[in-house]
């Protein structure tokens, strides 16, 4: 798979919490980092949400109550999670789950600025 980097941390130890609400990464360096099901549906690297190309992006909305309801390991570099709302053709790579976790605030702020600018409001 392109793009993999072979000095990425992998997890340790992947789980769910709250009913599939939240993702728990365990890595060796940094300890647990907590990911919500929402903000792993709306991120997700499937062609889907990210298209084909820069600037086909599709906006996630509604996503709020989405839960993981299963996780399959691909090969020994990515994870595929299955979605309550039948999402399941993203592949998350060692790389892109270290990126979303070092980076998660950022990357969940720039959503919510797209969101807003596109009008929706998340749902409480």
């Amino acid at each position: 798979m392109a793009g993999l980097q072979t000095s990425t941390p992998t997890p340790e130890q992947i789980r769910l919490r709250s009913g599939g609400k939240v993702l728990l990464l365990t890595y060796p360096e940094t300890g647990e980092v907590a990911l919500s099901a929402e903000f792993l549906r709306v991120s997700s690297p499937s062609a889907e949400v990210r298209g084909h190309g820069r600037g086909n992006e599709v906006l996630q909305v509604g996503k709020e109550a989405v839960t993981i309801t299963g996780i399959e390991p691909v090969g020994n570099y990515a994870v595929k999670l299955i979605f309550s709302d039948g999402h399941d053709s993203g592949l998350y790579s060692w790389d892109i789950l270290h990126e979303f976790a070092s980076n998660h605030e950022a990357l969940w702020q720039s959503y919510l600025q797209r969101l807003h600018a596109a009008g929706h409001t998340r749902k409480a």
